[in-house]
């Protein structure tokens, strides 16, 4: 890998002083007064009555040389290739390129001040397009009354005298105001004290009580870096590997330094949705697109009948392009709510027209091939009011993985208000703490399951409008789930007509170019981590769906692809730390997680991070000022990846060791989220553990007034064992995928058409159908079919894990792992587990040593004819122990155990 002190330098400009928030002041970038042309004008629109008295804005105040600077705003954006000095508290200034380690990708943008009214707008010969939304409308919304929020303002740098009394000249308008010298001071807040909160909420008729634990707030701050250090105290193993490590640890240290010197900081770093894209002032909207490789710009849509003439673009010398449209005499925007908007370039591509890059939604109209941006600000009276408060972290996670266009049982796309309704109560009954919703960030392929996003920042128009998706994610707050949203920060979809592929008409806008840019399986786009710009946008985006739709967190798919520029493709990890620290390694994407990490935990401590990593690499979870990658928990991929490999063998030469060993092998201090089988194993292509079981006995045996099959009951049973000991041994947190609950049969297969390859060969469509693309919710509810019973087991273990919280408790102890009796049992907290595997062997008096003395009693039986067995087991019994040592336990107790049966025992003082 090169160096960073290899790379060449970017060309050097003359230092410029900057306070960490504000920005230089350049010359206006459009003389006052420009008409742009068009073809057969209209009368001109009127200059806009002068601004109301503005609002209390939060200033900050720098100094330097001897004077004060009001820096209106927080963000700040540094420029390309110069090497710049910032002003400090103090007068004192930073570090010159000279003095810093050479390489640092400096930020390829600058956003100017410039007058409100540096141009003369004509008005649009046509009429505003209409609301491009699902339905038309809101009415599924639970509430659609918000108050107003306060928008972006532009960043402006003024020159004061450093008097107590500070005047402040105003361009626009060349009037002078008086301005305090105290200075408001804005800051962010975090919990704090933990307040539980009771409410009642109807489900399917039934009154449920949900108790919340919700947090008071106090400031919050994105603590700086650590020495990285401890990380060879946690793994002594690491000290082999140090270079490495302190490199990488030097390198997040350099960017976050970067990112202090010229943004001031990564809180105000990501912030860039408040600058770049529209942003809506009181006099009117700016849009600003980062697009160095486009020669000419120009903003159309229904707005200017799509006249590329009419609002021409003006571009910095950093690559962004900038438009102010000032208000309508009336006052209203000149642009409508809901009105389609594309940016048109002349690229070395040739001309394109493009959904903006920072688009907040963007609608397929009916009948058309490409999406359109939309212009969203609806009017204070439609914007979504959030009225909980949102959960604090529980200690364990019980995560129901879930897509919302295929959670009904009908074969259509479901609706965010349909999930808000009705599938949320249901998860409810289940017992689940968090949600975890697939396919949010906007996809035009909608088989990609969205991991093919094409518009980052705006939610999937299929299922509704983002006041729907928000009214969704406050009513999970409403029953205490944490809302995790699967995130795509791995790639993108190469479509160039409705993303960011090619945008500007290049080929390294925010990709690495050549082969590096491009990943050969998922036929996707590749981040360039390394590029200040991407940073920018990635970390916005991160921050975006936590501030503006309330999500209590992510799941980060792709991670191992990040991670390594072999993106884990045909590489078998053996757990050689040399695979995880070398040359294979992309230091840029580890140090991007590690700031993005950093951000989410910084501003919000009750966030959750989960790393989707095949790879197992070290480190992982441990806090980045540590000098780990800082993620909360890793998916523990390997488990369901090793139930596959066993359900293609028979059960009668299952290991219990080797199941043992999968299931406990994590690292230490670093927590896991386990599972049986996630979407993955429910594609197309794959199958379900309960298809892998049962297969076609499935569609004529499961209903209860048909005799079963012995595939039937095998497969019920082991269904049943599989999911609680992976639950039991494989970590800190648990998933599933809807459905999987109750064994939902067959696959997904989303709605497609033939597809032609380049070698010729046709792959057959599906018929555009949507019958294997819906949770048939319906057969686990139906107490006549088998299928409830397995229900009713998981609503069961997650109960059980709820009240005991076995999954984060320190007592772990495998007391044995018998391969002739195909015998596991195990300790997890104060809950003694006893499987037994066997196909036809039941042992009496089968002796279980356990940790604590005491008498104990069945908490949970998966023999139990509720759950579709076959109830062996008295349920009243009670189980004493003796001073009778076993299995290097200090006591011990005898029990039934029947074949194909996982028991759970807890001492009777703690049911």
């Amino acid at each position: 890998m090169q160096s960073a002190s290899a790379r060449p330098l970017p060309p050097r400009s003359p230092a410029v002083a900057l306070s960490p928030f504000s920005l230089p002041d350049p010359p206006q970038l459009l003389a006052p007064g420009i008409i742009i042309s068009r073809a057969a004008p209209p009368p001109p629109r009127p200059r806009p009555p002068p601004p109301l008295p503005p609002r209390t804005r939060s200033l900050t105040v720098c100094r330097a040389g001897g004077r004060a600077r009001i820096c209106r705003g927080m963000a700040s954006f540094a420029v390309s290739g110069a090497r710049l000095g910032v002003v400090r508290p103090g007068g004192g200034a930073a570090r010159s390129g000279a003095e810093r380690r050479s390489g640092v990708d400096l930020p390829p943008v600058l956003f100017r001040r410039k007058d409100s009214f540096s141009r003369t707008v004509l008005s649009c010969a046509g009429a505003p397009g209409k609301v491009l939304v699902p339905g038309g409308g809101n009415d599924d919304l639970l509430s659609s009354a918000e108050p107003a929020v306060d928008t972006p303002v532009q960043s402006e740098e003024l020159e004061v005298p450093d008097e107590a009394e500070l005047v402040v000249e105003e361009t626009a308008s060349s009037s002078v105001a008086q301005a305090s010298s105290a200075v408001e001071v804005e800051e962010k807040t975090e919990p704090s004290e933990v307040i539980e909160s009771t409410s009642k909420t109807e489900t399917d008729g039934v009154a449920v009580e949900t108790k919340v634990q919700l947090v008071e707030e106090k400031p919050r701050v994105i603590p700086p870096p650590g020495d990285g250090q401890r990380i060879y105290q946690i793994d002594p193993m690491l000290e082999g590997f140090r270079n490495h490590l302190d490199y990488r640890y030097s390198e997040y240290k350099r960017m976050r330094a970067a990112i202090d010197q010229h943004e001031g900081g990564l809180d105000a770093f990501s912030r860039g949705y408040e600058k770049l894209g529209f942003t809506r002032s009181a006099e009117g909207i700016t849009y600003r697109e980062w697009a160095p490789g486009a020669h000419s710009a120009a903003l159309v849509g229904d707005f200017n009948n799509w006249n590329p003439n009419a609002d021409t673009m003006t571009r910095n010398e950093y690559g962004t392009w900038e438009i102010f449209l000032p208000n309508n005499a009336d006052g209203s925007p000149a642009i409508p709510h809901g009105s389609r908007v594309k940016i048109r370039m002349d690229t070395p591509s040739g001309v394109k027209d493009s959904i903006p890059a920072w688009i907040k939604f963007s609608v397929q109209a009916p009948g058309e091939i490409p999406y359109n941006g939309i212009y969203y600000d609806p009017p204070e009276e439609e914007k979504y009011v959030f009225k909980h408060p949102q959960p604090k972290r529980p200690k364990s996670l019980r995560i129901y993985e879930s897509h919302v266009g295929m959670s009904s049982p009908e074969a259509k796309i479901n609706t965010y208000a349909n999930f808000r309704d009705e599938v949320l109560p249901r998860i409810k009954r289940l017992g689940y703490n968090a949600v975890q919703i697939m396919a949010i960030q906007e996809h035009s392929y909608y088989a990609s399951f969205g991991y093919h996003v094409t518009n980052f920042f705006a939610p999937s128009s299929r299922f509704g409008t983002p006041e729907d998706l928000k009214s969704l994610i406050d009513k999970a707050h409403e029953l205490g789930f944490l809302v995790l949203m699967d995130i795509v920060h791995s790639h993108a979809s190469n479509n160039t007509l409705d993303g960011l592929n090619g945008f500007d008409g290049t080929d390294t806008h925010y990709f690495h170019g050549g082969p590096r840019g491009h990943h050969w399986m998922w036929d996707s786009r590749l981040f360039n981590y390394g590029s200040w710009e991407v940073l920018r946008f990635l970390l916005s985006n991160a921050r975006w769906w936590l501030e503006e739709y309330k999500f209590d967190g992510f799941r980060f798919d792709g991670v191992t692809s990040m991670m390594y520029t072999h993106h884990g493709l045909q590489v078998a990890f053996t757990g050689n730390y040399g695979e995880y620290f070398g040359f294979a390694t992309d230091v840029d994407a580890v140090v991007y997680l590690m700031l993005v990490n950093d951000l989410i935990h910084g501003l919000y401590p009750e966030a959750v991070a989960i790393g989707e990593d095949v790879s197992g690499m070290p480190t992982f979870c441990i806090p980045v000022q540590d000098g780990g990658v800082g993620f909360d928990y890793r998916l523990h991929m390997a488990a369901p990846d090793k139930w596959i490999e066993l359900l293609k063998q028979s059960d009668e030469y299952w290991k219990m060791g080797d199941i043992v060993h999968t299931l406990t092998n994590r690292r230490w201090l670093e927590k896991c989220v386990t599972y049986a089988e996630s979407h993955d194993q429910a594609l197309v292509g794959d199958k379900t553990i309960a298809f892998w079981l049962m297969d076609k006995d499935m569609y004529d045996f499961m209903a209860l007034d048909r005799p079963s099959t012995p595939r039937i009951d095998r497969g019920i049973a082991l269904h049943k064992m599989i999911r609680l000991v992976t639950m039991g041994l494989g970590g800190e947190g648990y998933l599933n995928f809807m459905g999987n609950e109750f064994g939902h049969p067959e696959w997904i297969d989303f709605p497609r058409g033939p597809q032609s390859l380049p070698n010729g060969s046709v792959i057959p469509g599906n018929n555009y159908s949507y019958d294997k693309c819906r949770r048939r919710f319906d057969l686990g509810d139906a107490d006549y079919l088998r299928y409830h019973g397995m229900q009713e087991f998981d609503q069961a273990m997650q109960h059980l894990e709820e009240k005991y919280e076995f999954m984060t408790s320190d007592h772990q102890y495998v007391s044995r792992k018998h391969e002739e009796d195909k015998v596991i049992i195990f300790e997890r907290g104060n809950l003694v587990f006893v499987f037994n595997f066997h196909w036809s062997n039941s042992y009496f008096d089968y002796r279980v040593g356990c940790f604590k003395p005491g008498k104990y009693k069945i908490v949970l039986d998966s023999d139990d004819g509720l759950f579709g067995g076959f109830s062996r087991l008295d349920h009243e019994a009670e189980y004493f122990t003796a001073d009778w040592p076993h299995d290097n336990r200090p006591c011990s107790f005898s029990v039934y155990a029947p074949s194909r049966t996982a028991v759970v025992y807890a001492l009777a003082e703690d049911e």
